[in-house]
């Protein structure tokens, strides 16, 4: 994960000790041979799983959670954040996003989580971890397994991962950002 390494550290641009941009790379334009990496390193790691689906939050993890579950040779699942006509009967889950300022609903059919599924949670960011309490909310919704959540980059200085493993929950990082600070970006060891 050096390549990716590199990339935050050379082209991520920290906007506040709150706030990293890496839409250079990662969640605006993607670099696919960073996203092939990914997918790879977090099959790699939950690989003894048995995952049966990878679930996702539109719009930033699909790219993520396409690569890995092409490296699991499983389904991409994506939780949508308006509800189409065509849906159906869905699981819900309120989030609100801080980046964004706004309280989201977020829906998955019904038909594509059961409970006979084992799911891996995968996005791009972990902060408080709003997203993927509501993501981890569908999943048990469904009675379905959750065998884990992939974080490409964990600001550990935001609680949210904290909070989700002291609730018994495997988190795997690619990258964890202990703080921001005067436009730098401080990684943990």
């Amino acid at each position: 994960m050096e390549l990716l390494k590199d990339k935050i550290l050379g082209q991520a641009k920290v906007v506040s000790d709150q706030i990293l941009r890496v839409d250079s790379c990662i969640n605006h334009m993607i670099e696919p041979n960073i996203m092939v990496e990914i997918g790879q390193e977090f099959a790699a790691r939950f690989q003894e799983e048995k995952i049966t689906k990878v679930l996702t939050i539109e719009a930033s993890g699909i790219a993520i959670g396409l690569t890995t579950a092409m490296a699991l040779k499983t389904p991409l699942l994506f939780a949508k954040k308006k509800v189409p006509s065509t849906l159906g009967d869905y699981y819900m889950s309120n989030i609100y996003s801080f980046t964004k300022n706004e309280a989201v609903a977020i829906s998955v059919a019904k038909e594509y989580l059961t409970p006979a599924d084992r799911v891996l949670i995968v996005d791009d960011f972990l902060a408080r971890g709003e997203a993927l309490k509501g993501l981890t909310h569908l999943v048990k919704q469904a009675d379905a397994k959750l065998v884990g959540i992939g974080i490409v980059i964990e600001k550990v200085f935001q609680g949210g991962g904290k909070a989700l493993r002291d609730a018994g929950v495997r988190i795997e990082s690619l990258i964890k950002v202990s703080r921001l600070a005067n436009g730098e970006v401080y990684l943990e060891e």
